[in-house]
């Protein structure tokens, strides 16, 4: 089974580790790959350059042997659509191995505007994390899709390469990567929201300062 963890990470934090440590460990996997998204063309360009991004997501996870990066999307440039990236992953990995991708509510709710968004279940599991005040609006595309799709045992992910959407409701750190830009940009400390090496990367490279210059942006 293959695994993907999509976001921005902007900076990586601790809550994100938490999250694909708790998934690799409830779906039996041995790895999670989180990929970093190039331009997310549903919210405004982020903070960090793809650059300091990928640079701090790899100080993140380097001691995890359960964690891996993808930097496909970075590589690929342009707008991330998740599409793209299920179709190339899906040539790689063959037609009948199990894909799963994992997204959060707060994503999965506007599931609908995403390009070519009726393919993605017929090219991938999808993996809920339920996030606090997140729901779906009723009888909404995502709402539908999810009681068509749902399942709630995630051996059944296993027995097919694609189809299913498993709701999972791992431990969550109240951590935000808004919320660590604003307190870098204020002057306050980020110590133990994110992992010692990227904090001291950070510091080093003054990224997500006040000044402006965030991640050379």
């Amino acid at each position: 089974m293959h695994v993907i963890y999509g976001g921005t990470f902007d900076p990586i934090h601790n809550g994100h580790l938490r999250v694909a440590i708790e998934l690799r460990e409830t779906l039996g996997v041995n790895r999670i790959d989180l990929v970093p998204c190039h331009i997310p063309p549903h919210r405004g360009d982020p903070g960090g350059s793809s650059e300091h991004r990928l640079e701090l997501l790899r100080l993140a996870i380097a001691d995890e042997p359960g964690l891996g990066v993808d930097d496909r999307e970075l590589v690929r440039g342009g707008s991330s659509y998740t599409a793209d990236t299920l179709h190339h992953l899906r040539e790689e990995i063959g037609p009948d191995d199990p894909l799963v991708m994992v997204l959060g509510t707060d994503s999965f709710a506007g599931f609908d505007r995403w390009q070519e968004w009726s393919s993605i279940p017929e090219l991938a599991h999808i993996v809920l994390v339920t996030r606090p005040q997140a729901g779906l609006p009723p009888d909404s595309p995502p709402s539908r899709l999810l009681f068509e799709r749902r399942v709630t045992n995630p051996a059944m992910l296993g027995r097919a390469p694609a189809g299913y959407i498993l709701e999972v409701e791992p431990p969550l750190l109240d951590i935000s990567a808004t919320g660590i830009r604003a307190r870098l940009a204020s002057g306050r400390s980020i110590r133990y929201l994110v992992p010692d090496p990227v904090l001291a990367r950070i510091e080093e490279l003054g990224l997500y300062g006040s000044d402006g210059d965030e991640c050379g942006r």
